[in-house]
């Protein structure tokens, strides 16, 4: 399965650690972001690395080249930051099936393989990881709105009032599908073009989408702060439970 890596984030609000070079490049435990992806995407057998590049591009391709530990890389180049959806349809033309979909700027110790397994064992249109977090927080996520069986059924992007406090985590699984829904996705009040903009619609054309509850632990590396917490948290280790991804969705 080919894994796309959205990776073309400038970090501002990492600065002074993005001064010299893009977020993805920015070392948590003496190794760039995109490497703890990139070997979380290979673990799950991907056999291409299709990566949105932006911001100091040269730096990420520089650094990678053509391939990682012999998986090959594909570039494409997001040339002005209009969100995710617009950075998914960077690589539409190189997608040939289903696919799966990493935000280049999370360290992950979770399962992912979860996710991926739903994905190819029922042939759903997507499959998501969330997690839930702490009501006060939920606003600064995209959140998740769930049935009884563990569909989707509604994505709120950084909603004032958030109806759960379920979130999307930053790894997903797609049918191409997706592509024809970014397409027709129209600016938001932030003037991008939003992923969940995007899966909302695929979720009101009658797409199934599955919730798989996270089991382990995601770092969205925002901050200089959470440069250290995730690198206090890969320093202890990881253990997945069985009984968790199984657990009832709150």
């Amino acid at each position: 399965m080919q894994a796309v890596v959205l990776a073309a984030g400038e970090g501002t609000r990492l600065r002074p650690l993005t001064e010299d070079k893009p977020k993805a490049l920015v070392e948590v435990d003496g190794r760039p972001i995109l490497s703890h992806c990139f070997d979380r995407l290979l673990e799950l057998d991907a056999d291409e690395l299709l990566v949105v590049v932006g911001y100091k591009k040269e730096k990420i391709i520089d650094f990678y080249g053509d391939d990682y530990e012999g998986i090959p890389i594909t570039y494409t180049h997001q040339r002005e930051p209009k969100g995710l959806a617009h950075a998914l349809l960077c690589v539409e033309e190189h997608v040939e099936d289903d696919f799966m979909l990493m935000l280049g700027d999370n360290v992950f110790e979770a399962n992912l393989a979860d996710v991926v397994n739903r994905q190819r064992e029922e042939r759903a249109d997507a499959a998501f990881l969330v997690e839930s977090v702490p009501w006060e927080e939920a606003s600064r996520y995209g959140v998740c709105d769930t049935n009884d069986y563990g569909e989707i059924t509604e994505v709120i992007e950084k909603p004032d009032e958030p109806p759960t406090n379920l979130v999307m985590t930053g790894f997903y699984t797609f049918t191409p599908a997706i592509f024809h829904a970014c397409n027709l996705v129209q600016p938001s009040d932030r003037g991008e073009l939003e992923l969940s903009d995007a899966i909302d619609l695929l979720i009101h054309s009658g797409r199934t989408i599955d919730a798989i509850r996270m089991d382990g632990w995601r770092i969205d590396v925002g901050y200089p702060e959470d440069r250290d917490e995730a690198e206090r948290r890969l320093q202890e280790g990881y253990e997945a439970d069985p009984e968790v991804a199984d657990a009832p969705l709150e």
